[in-house]
């Protein structure tokens, strides 16, 4: 394995195992304050899914050279990530929970409905592209796109009550 490709897979893995950490706390704090879980029966089939991107990633990708631009690419990703997830705050978690009240309009979410939800198709697709895995883009692009349908659809309507009007 190359240097630059395990560093890379290895960051990606840490990465996503920080966030259900962090996660699970942010849930576990909403909680107690009256938020509550809505579509969780989808979040073990999105689980599963991820880890399978991230199983493709390594086992296909552990002995690819690194495409620079492509790093540079997913760099800015996550710059817009910190981004994503400071304006969140303790809001931010894996599962859609549900905090009566206003959303948070600051930051991407000024701009767009769904930020973090865009952050994730264009990882799905720019990570695999660093390591060379172009078909891996693909495949989990259009799983990913199913995936979000049925998520966006739940959450939307979830929050509808809170946004203004």
């Amino acid at each position: 394995m190359q240097t630059a490709t395990f560093l890379f897979l290895a960051f990606i893995i840490i990465q996503r195992l920080s966030e259900l950490v962090i996660a699970k706390r942010n849930t576990a704090k909403l909680l107690p304050k009256g938020a509550y879980e809505v579509g969780a029966a989808h979040y073990p089939v999105m689980v599963a899914m991820h880890t399978a991107w991230i199983t493709c990633l390594v086992v296909f990708g552990y002995d690819e050279a690194v495409d620079l631009t492509w790093l540079g690419a997913f760099a800015v990703l996550q710059v817009l990530r910190l981004w994503i997830l400071g304006s969140l705050g303790r809001r931010w978690t894996t599962r859609i929970i549900v905090l009566e009240g206003p959303l948070v309009v600051r930051g991407p979410f000024k701009y767009f409905a769904h930020p973090n939800y865009m952050l994730v198709v264009a990882e799905i697709i720019v990570a695999p592209m660093v390591i060379g895995l172009g078909w891996v883009a693909v495949i989990f692009t259009i799983l990913n796109a199913a995936m979000l349908w049925v998520r966006i659809r739940i959450e939307h309507n979830a929050l509808a009550p809170f946004r203004a009007t």
